[in-house]
């Protein structure tokens, strides 16, 4: 459709403010936004509908409507609700910029603009679409949060008999019709997605898991059909969401397949929505972060994070502990480095880490609110709350205490609150390293917890070196947390590799070369030794050998080596080469 038939169309209520040699531009979209900087959720063709939340001054209008010109969108539409008058600045920035531009009146909701340009993107034929959307907007209308996404899905359920779950790239359900979608499937599923994205493959995506076919749709794409985005796909792949159906799309006629790229657009609304609410908590922890780095005085710490604690968990009394998480992009491409500032990793990597941090076990759009993240650099650097311990746990874990100390790992080193490495790494690596592909590489560290302002700045610290021991660590992702700081794994990913190659060959080569000779399983002994810290009685159980057996074998070991397994000293060289092997 073209921008003029909007204009035309009187129950719009849209009145042109500029542009009028530009109304013959291909409208494939919509998308609200109230966010400075929403140019990862553009692909161009959009019809870009703003409340003017974002706009605090003369200054900010030049840089966003530079950004939606960048990103090619169709036009632009101001609510009059939030300021009573456009700003005259941005009707000038829009004309230097030949945006059209129109103001919207605040009798006119943005839902039943929505759902006209989504009617008619998708085309009058699709009449189940228009059924959907038609109900989907009264209900928008009826309250400020629209239902959310879960209305959508009910509703193609009920009119269209289709199955269908909105996931986060690492398989999260943020929204589901019917019953959740289990765990595993839905990581299967955005592998698959993340995979085929990566390989430059249409849409929607076809993936059979356990004899079931899905259709995998991105929520980002503005139509059927509509021109690839011009932006590098890394910057949104690993932080876009997904709506999978329970269908094979592949033989759907054109009208069905316009119909769900609808509904994807009705999602993005949600999606929108959610994410300008998080521009608070990104604020906050930026400020933190720079008093952080900046050495500021921990009362000036305090205080902020006095003002972060009710935003991050409302209704707890005490000051909470506090984790720090830090998380890292790399990128390469053809095969070496990435040219500086092709993409840039920090917002991507804060936007991921937004969605990573949510407990796989807790749905909906907003089960992240507690988390707060910001970037620097090349760096994201998540703050996350945890209750403090003299707080009681709230009924079956309910309300804000409850859900931030549900997230807490149960197998913690020493039952230690919060987030846990490990459990991190094993919720997300299968389908971000999809995501990553070949080129790509997600390294993050977790801090132990702290208790007040004067230990955020070395739990910062202790997050960064836990993700330095990460990235020397072998994976497409990698975690590492505080505790590995105490130990031998602190230093070892450090270790050169020529050192490494020739410490390890000099002690377990020519135990290797005997194995191959005689199939002894020397090397299997010594770890299974070195385990049993030398106890000949529990190794021989565990080797299920005679302990006369495991006492030749132990003999050949220092026979072929030199070394004496009754020294520490030679105990611990065999324990570090065989760790460094």
């Amino acid at each position: 459709m073209r921008l003029r038939a909007l204009l035309e169309t009187d129950a719009l209520g849209l009145r042109l403010l500029g542009g009028e040699d530009e109304l013959d531009r291909t409208v494939r979209g919509v998308m609200t936004t109230d966010l400075r900087d929403p140019s990862r959720y553009l692909s161009g063709g959009e019809l870009v509908l703003t409340g003017l939340a974002w706009h605090r001054g003369a200054a900010d209008s030049e840089p966003f409507v530079r950004i939606l010109a960048g990103a090619g969108v169709a036009g632009l539409a101001a609510g009059e609700a939030e300021l009573g008058d456009v700003p005259a600045d941005l009707v000038e920035a829009c004309r230097r910029h030949r945006l059209p531009l129109f103001a919207v009146h605040e009798t006119v909701a943005f839902a039943t603009i929505t759902e006209h340009v989504v009617r008619q993107v998708s085309g009058e034929r699709a009449g189940d679409l228009a059924a959907v959307v038609d109900r989907h907007r009264r209900l928008m209308t009826s309250g400020p949060a629209g239902g959310g996404p879960e209305v959508v899905l009910d509703l193609l359920t009920s009119d269209l008999d289709l199955r269908a779950w909105v996931l986060s790239p690492t398989g999260r359900q943020v929204a589901g019709a019917g019953a959740p979608l289990p765990g595993p499937l839905g990581t299967a599923l955005a592998g698959h997605h993340l995979a085929a994205t990566r390989a430059g493959r249409r849409a929607p995506h076809r993936a059979a898991v356990a004899g079931t076919t899905y259709s995998l749709f991105p929520i980002r794409n503005t139509g059927r059909g509509s021109a690839a985005a011009v932006r590098d796909v890394r910057e949104s792949v690993l932080s876009d969401w997904l709506l999978a159906v329970e269908a094979d799309a592949s033989d759907w006629p054109a009208a069905r397949l316009d119909l769900l790229q609808g509904v994807t657009q009705l999602i993005v609304v949600e999606r929108d929505r959610r994410d300008a609410a998080r521009t608070v908590r990104r604020r906050l922890a930026q400020e933190v972060l720079e008093l952080v780095q900046a050495g500021a005085a921990p009362a000036e710490i305090a205080a902020r994070l006095r003002v972060a604690a009710p935003v991050l968990l409302p209704g707890l009394g005490a000051a909470p502990q506090w984790q720090v998480v830090v998380a890292r992009l790399d990128w390469s491409a053809a095969g070496g480095p990435a040219a500086a500032g092709d993409i840039a990793s920090g917002p991507v990597a804060q936007a991921l880490l937004e969605e990573i941090l949510v407990d796989p076990a807790v749905g909906g759009p907003d089960s992240a609110d507690r988390i707060a993240v910001a970037h620097t650099g090349e760096e994201a650097i998540a703050l996350v709350p945890l209750p403090s311990p003299a707080d009681p746990p709230s009924d079956a874990g309910e309300g804000a205490a409850g859900a931030a100390a549900d997230g807490a790992d149960a197998d913690a080193p020493h039952g230690e609150p919060g987030l846990h490495a490990d459990a991190l790494l094993a919720s997300v690596r299968e389908p971000l390293s999809a995501g990553l592909a070949d080129d790509g590489r997600l390294t993050l560290g977790v801090s132990a917890a702290v208790h007040s302002a004067e230990g955020l700045r070395g739990a910062l610290e202790e997050a960064r070196h836990a993700r330095r021991v990460a990235a020397a660590r072998p994976g497409r992702v990698c975690a590492a947390g505080h505790h590995e700081l105490a130990s031998h794994v602190l230093l070892l990913p450090f270790v050169p590799d020529d050192v490494r190659r020739a410490f390890t060959a000099r002690l377990l080569d020519p135990l290797r070369d005997y194995d191959r000779r005689h199939r002894a399983e020397l090397i299997e002994t010594l770890e299974a030794f070195l385990d049993c810290d030398g106890s000949w009685t529990r190794c021989a159980a565990r080797l299920h050998l005679h302990v006369n057996t495991l006492r030749y074998r132990v003999g050949r070991i220092e026979q072929l080596t030199g070394r004496d397994l009754a020294r520490l000293e030679d105990k611990l060289d065999f324990f570090l080469a065989l760790r460094m092997s």
